[in-house]
């Protein structure tokens, strides 16, 4: 594995998403290299209920100047580029940007060349409600890759972002929720979707991408698929 680059992992928001980061850029590395090889990684795991706070407060500004004091001091302990293991934290990747001289792998950048090669160009979004009404994600797929999204409704949003919070990030997973789940990527489908984004990296740890009636498409496997390339130097979209 000479050669391989650090990968910075800013994680805990939440830590059971974190540990399937954790997971699938181990196993994407041995996949690729074989034998008893792993991931460089160095990670910094952040108190996930100081960041819902800041959240919840729409104190955007704090939540920055705290993962980009992180994502810094990834940098200078080795890191080459940061993966951000979270969505909803995107929100405030121009602040980890400023603060860094290393890539930031965007989350939304795997799953938009995703989409675009499967020729999708309506997506449905799962995801916090911060994901869903706030315009970062919107915005980056839309012009960086033609792709429009369409949201949940209000009350649909309301349960896609109580059961994140409440269960998800709890570890708790509900076969009750995922039928909920299900009907809400149902009424996408409805409103003109062609396939479903897991917006939120949490979500795969409850649906399976068989258990929806759109193609599905998980942020947090492309996310971590395109780390993997970019640790081992393959083609990676910067």
């Amino acid at each position: 594995m000479t050669g391989a680059r650090t990968l910075g992992l800013l994680g805990g928001m939440s830590w059971e998403s974190t540990a399937e980061y954790y997971r699938l850029l181990n196993r994407g590395v041995a996949d690729r290299l074989g034998g008893l090889h792993s991931a460089r990684l160095v990670m910094h795991s952040v108190d996930f209920a100081e960041v819902a706070a800041m959240q919840q407060a729409g104190d955007w500004r704090a939540a920055g100047a705290l993962l980009a004091g992180a994502a810094a001091g990834l940098e200078r302990i080795g890191a080459a580029a940061i993966v951000l293991a979270t969505n909803t934290m995107h929100q405030v990747a121009s602040d980890i940007e400023a603060a860094i001289t290393v890539p930031l792998l965007h989350i939304v950048d795997p799953t938009g060349e995703a989409l675009a090669r499967c020729g999708v160009r309506r997506a449905g979004l799962l995801g916090t409600r911060y994901t869903m009404e706030l315009p970062f994600w919107r915005e980056r797929l839309q012009v960086r890759y033609g792709i429009d999204l369409v949201v949940p409704d209000e009350r649909d949003r309301a349960l896609v972002h109580r059961v994140i919070f409440d269960e998800l990030c709890r570890g708790r997973i509900e076969p009750a929720s995922r039928t909920e789940y299900v009907a809400v990527v149902d009424r996408l489908r409805d409103a003109g979707a062609e396939a479903v984004i897991f917006g939120c990296t949490e979500i795969g740890l409850l649906l399976r991408p068989d258990d929806v009636p759109l193609r599905a498409f998980d942020t947090t496997a492309l996310h971590a698929g395109a780390a993997v390339s970019f640790s081992l130097a393959e083609e990676v979209r910067r």
